[in-house]
C-alpha cells in the first residue's frame, strides 16, 4: 500500500529529545516500511527514516529562529496537496491544519489527534469539519471533544520491541520523566517519594511557558536531599534511567490523552504508579503493570507494595498491547476500511502473493 505520513515540523522525526507526536510518527512509519509498504514521510529535513522523505525545511522548527511556524506548515500542506495523487491513503498528524483541503481531496485519509481536546475554541473547527475521519489515542481522549465528530477508531501508541530492555529496578529510586508543568505535577511526585522515604530522580524539560511555574513552585522542592534533577534526556539514556527505577511516578492532574512514558516504563519492566486521570485506566492493568491511585497516601502504599509486581509480567504486558507491530496492525485495519473495495481486493491479492513467496 502507498501511504503518506504527514508530521508536524516542530521536531524532527524522530525527535532529538522531547517530542511525543513525532516519535509516534517515526515508530509507525518505520514499522510500515518494515512490513513492506511504500511510505512517504512529510517532515522536517533533519528527520531520519527508511521511508521516502519530503521536506521544505532543512531543520526542525524548534532548532531554528522561527517567528511564524504556521508559514512553514502552510507550505508543507501545499506540498502534500501536490503529491496527494501518489497515495492510497494519507495519514495526518497535524491536528486540524489540513482540514480545509483534505475534505476536498478525493483521497482516503484520516487524522490522529495527539493532544487534549477540552479546549472551547475547538468547537468551531470540529463542528465545521465534523465528517473528517478521526482517530483517538485513547477512548478517554474523546471525552474532551466538544462536538459530535466522525471517530473511526482508537489506536494506542506503540514502541519497538527492541527499543528498551527489561531492567531489574535495582537503582533504589523512583523516576519522574516528562515536563516540569502544572498538569504533570512534579510536586506530587517529590512529596510521594519523600513520604515513602525513597530517592526520586527527575528527568524532565522546562519549557519557556513553564519557567515561571518552575521558579515559583518547583525549584525550591528540587533542593531537598532526596531529589536529584537530571534534566531532559534522550533515548540513549532513557532505558537505563527507567530500567533501574523501582517505579515510575505518574501523578498527573489533567486528562492525559495517552501518556507515552507509561509504556516506556512498562517496556523496561518498571511498574507505574499513576493518578486516575485520562487514559491511565486504559493503559495500566491494575496489579499487573502498576497501581492506579487517587492521592499521595495511596501512592505511598503502592510504593510499599511495589515488589508484588512481577517485572517480567510488566514487560509481557507491554509486548502484548503496546508494540509498534500492534499499533501498525490496528492502523492498517483503519486504512483498509477507508479505501474502495476494488482496491482492497488488489491489496489482499498482493499480500497473499507475498506470503506464498515467503513460504517457497
Amino acid at each position: 500500500m502507498k501511504i503518506a505520513q504527514i508530521s508536524p515540523l516542530y521536531e524532527s522525526v524522530p525527535p532529538k529529545l522531547y517530542g511525543g507526536t513525532e516519535r509516534v510518527v517515526s515508530y509507525l512509519t518505520e514499522e510500515l516500511v518494515r512490513q513492506g509498504h511504500d511510505v512517504t514521510l512529510f517532515a522536517s529535513g533533519d528527520s531520519k527514516t527508511n521511508a521516502k522523505l519530503v521536506s521544505l525545511t532543512e531543520d526542525a522548527l524548534r532548532l531554528k529562529d522561527v517567528q511564524d511556524p504556521l508559514a512553514h506548515h502552510i507550505a508543507q500542506m501545499q506540498e502534500v496537496i501536490e503529491h496527494a495523487h501518489e497515495f492510497d491513503v494519507m495519514h495526518f498528524h497535524t491536528d486540524y491544519l489540513h482540514f480545509p483541503f483534505s475534505s476536498l481531496l478525493n483521497k482516503p485519509h484520516l487524522t490522529t489527534l495527539h493532544g487534549r481536546l477540552d479546549i472551547p475554541d475547538l468547537v468551531y473547527v470540529y463542528h465545521k469539519f465534523k465528517k473528517q475521519p478521526l482517530v483517538s489515542i485513547s477512548d478517554s481522549q474523546r471525552k474532551g471533544m466538544p462536538v459530535d465528530v466522525n471517530w473511526i477508531g482508537t489506536v494506542y501508541h506503540g514502541l519497538p520491541l527492541d527499543l528498551y530492555r527489561k531492567g531489574e529496578g535495582d537503582g533504589d529510586y523512583v523516576a519522574f520523566i516528562g515536563r516540569i508543568s502544572p498538569e504533570k505535577r512534579p510536586d506530587r511526585a517529590i512529596q510521594i517519594a519523600k513520604e515513602a522515604g525513597i530517592k526520586i530522580k527527575i528527568a524532565a524539560k522546562i519549557d519557556t511557558a513553564d519557567e515561571d511555574y518552575y521558579q515559583r513552585m518547583i525549584k525550591q522542592l528540587m533542593e531537598q536531599p532526596h531529589v536529584e534533577f537530571i534534566g531532559e534526556i534522550g533515548e540513549d539514556r532513557k532505558g537505563e534511567f527507567l530500567g533501574k527505577a523501582k517505579a515510575l511516578l505518574f501523578p498527573i492532574d489533567w486528562p492525559e490523552p495517552f501518556g507515552m512514558v507509561m509504556i516506556e516504563a512498562m517496556a523496561c519492566g518498571t511498574p507505574v504508579i499513576a493518578y486516575n486521570h485520562g487514559s491511565v485506566p486504559e493503559v495500566i492493568d491494575k496489579g499487573e503493570s502498576g497501581f492506579i491511585v487517587d492521592n499521595v497516601a495511596e501512592s505511598v502504599r503502592a510504593l510499599e507494595n511495589i515488589d508484588l509486581i512481577d517485572r517480567n509480567k510488566v514487560r509481557e504486558t507491554f509486548e502484548k498491547r503496546f508494540s509498534t507491530g500492534v499499533m501498525a496492525r490496528n492502523y492498517m485495519e483503519l486504512y483498509q476500511s477507508l479505501i474502495p473495495s476494488t482496491k482492497k481486493l488488489v491489496f489482499i491479492s498482493k499480500e497473499l502473493k507475498n506470503q506464498v513467496r515467503s513460504l517457497s
